[in-house]
């Protein structure tokens, strides 16, 4: 025989909810009030954190400077150093040999803009004119009274603005000798970075303690090999384009060859937009100086190697790690260039890849904080392979940031 059958109770049409209606939609309101207050609280101290930024910008900009080139020169003082050579050795060294590669560079551009410049000029004029002609030309025929009215109206109004070039001038001075502090200040950053760069990471985290100590190691660990990738593969796919465009401007007698080679490898740092602004400048002086068929060339040469760039060096040498969209890019670099100029523009991109590193940090944390992550059933063994994981990482061959000490 078959057991009792248990009713199943259904509800019922007349049944009243367990929750009356005007508290669910109480409950909504200040659960959106509570993420809405958030969202402004964080709004508020990013708000501070920019303000903060603009103010102290004088002391952050050499800092972030020293930083990047701290990155680039990091592996010659590290090879130095594991030769026995003292750190404050190793590191005069590194930095004296970066300084007279600089001055070399230096000194190779200004005997050629010195000897092509007044050339260029000449053949600028000539474009001028040449200009001038087809304006008075059909189908246009304008003139010469009204290109003499024009002519004069522009010099009118220079001249009307004469005391604000005259300050424009002074704060040129200013600023000239603003950049000069801010090399110098560079440069004696960049010493003591390449000296005592290694002591950091363990005095960090004796300062935060054993628990939170291992977390601020492992996201700065990951942010300087992060940063030193980076700037290296942008350094290398920078010099391949100013090699090959360089090389072909040099071939077809471009005025200002070595010059604009030079604003390429420069140019390679900003992404996307760099590579535009040299390229456009490469075009135009070739046209100025050799003609319109000579532009063409070039200007196909330039196409094909930032094509070569994006679609062949970038992926192969590019950590995938590291891949930001090109969206993201454009944005930042945007942002950068519209907040701080030229310099926001240049540390935009590496800016937004530190903080990616960062959020994804965050993330895995939270995966294994929620039962998310491959290790989520150890949570202390995991914490503890990420950071073995992290500091073994930059610390290799590859020459990507410094040893701890121990």
């Amino acid at each position: 025989m078959s057991g009792p059958v248990k009713k199943t109770s259904r509800a019922q049409p007349n049944d009243k909810p367990s929750r009356d209606r005007g508290d669910v939609i109480g409950g909504g309101i200040l659960w959106l009030a509570k993420w809405s207050l958030c969202v402004v609280a964080i709004a508020a101290g990013a708000w501070v954190l920019g303000t903060i930024t603009a103010r102290l910008w004088v002391v952050l900009l050499p800092v972030a400077l020293a930083i990047v080139v701290t990155t680039i020169l990091w592996p010659l003082t590290r090879w130095l150093t594991r030769r026995k050579l003292a750190p404050a050795l190793a590191a005069s060294i590194t930095l004296l040999g970066f300084v007279a590669l600089l001055a070399g560079v230096v000194a190779l551009i200004v005997p050629s803009v010195a000897d092509q410049a007044p050339q260029l000029a000449d053949k600028a004029t000539d474009g001028v004119n040449q200009v001038r002609d087809w304006i008075q030309g059909p189908p246009l025929r304008i003139r010469d009274e009204q290109l003499d009215s024009a002519v004069e109206a522009i010099v009118g109004r220079l001249q009307s603005s004469g005391a604000q070039i005259a300050n424009g001038v002074f704060t040129g001075v200013s600023t000239a000798t603003s950049v000069l502090i801010t090399v110098f200040l560079v440069l004696v950053l960049v010493f003591f970075f390449l000296k005592d760069g290694p002591r950091f990471l363990p005095w960090m985290h004796q300062v935060f303690g054993n628990r939170s100590g291992r977390h601020v190691e492992a996201i700065l660990e990951r942010v300087w090999a992060t940063l030193g990738g980076f700037i290296r593969t942008q350094a290398i796919v920078s010099m391949v384009d100013a090699v090959l465009i360089g090389a072909s401007l040099f071939i077809l007698d471009v005025p200002l060859a070595l010059v604009l080679s030079v604003i390429t490898f420069i140019g390679g740092f900003i992404p996307m937009v760099g590579a535009f602004v040299a390229g456009a400048l490469a075009v135009l002086v070739a046209l100025v100086g050799n003609g319109l068929t000579t532009a063409l060339i070039v200007l196909g040469i330039v196409i094909a190697v930032q094509q070569l760039e994006g679609n062949v060096l970038q992926p192969v040498l590019q950590s995938r790690s590291m891949e930001l969209h090109a969206v993201i890019v454009l944005l930042a670099v945007t942002a950068g260039g519209s907040l701080y100029g030229i310099t926001g523009a240049f540390l935009a991109v590496p800016v937004v890849a530190m903080i990616a590193v960062i959020i994804r940090y965050i993330g895995e944390q939270i995966d294994i904080a929620t039962g998310a992550g491959p290790d989520a059933d150890d949570p202390d063994g995991a914490e503890a392979d990420t950071g073995e994981a992290v500091v073994a990482s930059p610390t290799s061959d590859s020459g990507a940031a410094p040893e701890p000490s121990t």
